[in-house]
């Protein structure tokens, strides 16, 4: 049960966070380059048509090719069983839905209380694996802020979210 952190106090639902089960969440994030990418602004539109218009054209010039189904499960098999995630805490928070009266978040963790406003929490990532292992030492999740500023040394040993 050590694994399991608890966000409470003033909000709506207390919500149970169990980061074993994030591996297979959409909304996880490869923490390896995931805040070289946020620094760059990204238009999704933009990127979402760039990549369309390669894929067409390839078609056009080679013909259709059918997926190769196999290789692309054993490629995403070996990037979870080998990569280092994180997950945005904004989502969490959300659910959560603080009071209107809330301004703050504490983190509770093994060396102490880390205190932020909800806006700071809200850009956090909890990291929950690294090198495809869930966090046995430094977590169950470790706290990175939005801007990767602390990425060489996040936020460790998470237990416990209050919202005041």
């Amino acid at each position: 049960m050590d694994s399991i952190i608890m966000i409470k106090g003033n909000i709506a639902f207390p919500i149970t966070l169990d980061p074993g089960v994030w591996i297979f969440d959409d909304r996880k994030v490869d923490l390896t380059v995931y805040f070289d990418e946020n620094k760059k602004e990204r238009n999704e539109l933009e990127e979402y048509t760039k990549s369309v218009s390669k894929h067409w054209d390839r078609e056009i010039r080679e013909g259709a090719k059918l997926p190769d189904s196999k290789n692309e499960k054993r490629t995403e098999k070996e990037r979870i069983l080998n990569g280092t995630f994180g997950i945005p805490l904004l989502p969490f928070l959300r659910n959560a839905e603080p009071a209107p009266t809330a301004e703050y978040a504490v983190f509770k963790t093994d060396q102490g209380e880390v205190r932020m406003t909800l806006k700071e929490a809200s850009a956090l990532i909890l990291g929950f694996s690294k090198n495809g292992k869930p966090l046995t030492d430094e977590g169950p999740v470790t706290l990175y802020y939005g801007d990767g500023s602390n990425r060489d040394n996040p936020i460790t040993n998470t237990r416990e979210i209050i919202i005041e």
